[in-house]
């Protein structure tokens, strides 16, 4: 398979010519952008001090939906290890380092006890680190979801919309619409949004359905891609933040940070997806999940759903946090 240079589905039928002069100019207009943000909207829906946005679309019949879906007994970890190698895509670096090891065992604190310690720290939102968006993450006009203020978020971290509205986990159904494996490429190109048209394809191809309460994962194969980590990523088009909207889905995740990169290259908005979902739908986002050893057991399983579990750190206060979320068959 080739690159997302030659490619057919039902939207459109594309050969040697690139993506965007297929489907037109894919730069959304400010004004498109702040309709299709009136349209999906939910401040309010679920009361004027909600702050668990679309996690409310997870009852008890989702998550007891999704418990059905364990039947081989096989997990598989979404995230990436912890990132502390520089480059391109992580000019702020994990801090992993011992404060006492094995060589030295003997703890200073406690006579006779011997053991390791070690220390880390992390900005984690960013390009490498697999990590939970929250709601106060992202603001539009001053605004995050149910139209706190900006200002809620403090010094000392925020007051309203933060990590802790997830504080018990996420558990659902996980479906993985594996985009490259679906229109016939290795993977999508830099220059491309993936469009609900394609989505819709990738359901068809992959013999699932998308529903309420769902926490849907797209691939879109940036880890094999040639060039990988030169900050040039695929993303969405802003249109599927109105998919979502009409599906009910309750988190977005993807293995690149969901927006193209960098920002502002194809749309008027810096990061429009983020800011569709976390500001007017009150979806938190998954970004940069590792989804390679997934798209291959649900290929040799021949099924794109399974249970997943999403546990972030209790932060107070928190913009998100680090996540390792499991798949579970």
């Amino acid at each position: 398979m080739n690159a997302l240079n030659s490619w057919h589905c039902d939207c459109c039928s594309v050969t040697g010519i690139s993506r965007l002069e297929a489907i037109g100019e894919l730069s959304a207009s400010e004004s498109e952008l702040q309709a299709l943000f009136e349209k999906v909207r939910n401040w309010g829906r679920w009361g004027s001090d909600d702050q668990r946005g679309t996690l409310n679309h997870i009852g008890p019949a989702e998550i007891a939906r999704a418990a059905a879906l364990v039947r081989e007994g096989r997990t598989v970890s979404l995230s990436r290890p912890f990132p502390t190698q520089p480059g391109a895509e992580n000019p702020r670096p994990a801090q992993h380092f011992m404060m006492v090891t094995g060589e030295d065992r003997h703890a200073p604190h406690l006579p006779g006890m011997e053991a390791s310690f070690d220390y880390i720290g992390i900005a984690f939102h960013g390009l490498v680190c697999t990590h939970l968006d929250a709601l106060c993450h992202i603001f539009r006009d001053g605004l995050m979801y149910n139209g706190r203020p900006a200002s809620d978020v403090k010094s000392r971290g925020a007051v309203s919309n933060s990590v802790m509205a997830a504080r018990d986990g996420i558990v659902g159904r996980g479906v993985l619409l594996d985009m490259p494996r679906a229109l016939g490429v290795d993977h999508i190109e830099p220059d491309h949004l993936v469009t609900p048209d394609e989505l819709e394809a990738a359901e068809r191809k992959l013999g699932v359905t998308v529903a309420k309460g769902d926490i849907l994962t797209v691939r879109i194969g940036r880890d094999v891609r040639p060039g990988n980590g030169d900050g040039r990523i695929a993303g969405l088009h802003p249109h599927v933040a109105g998919w979502l909207h009409e599906r009910e889905v309750a988190v977005l995740g993807g293995d690149g940070p969901n927006d193209a990169m960098p920002p502002n290259r194809l749309s008027a908005w810096p990061n429009p997806i983020h800011e569709l979902c976390l500001v007017g739908m009150g979806m938190q986002l998954l970004d940069n999940l590792d989804l390679e050893r997934a798209a291959k057991l649900c290929a040799e399983l021949d099924r794109w759903s399974f249970q997943i579990v999403i546990a972030p750190l209790l932060i107070e206060g928190g913009t998100g946090s680090p996540i390792n979320p499991i798949a579970i068959f």
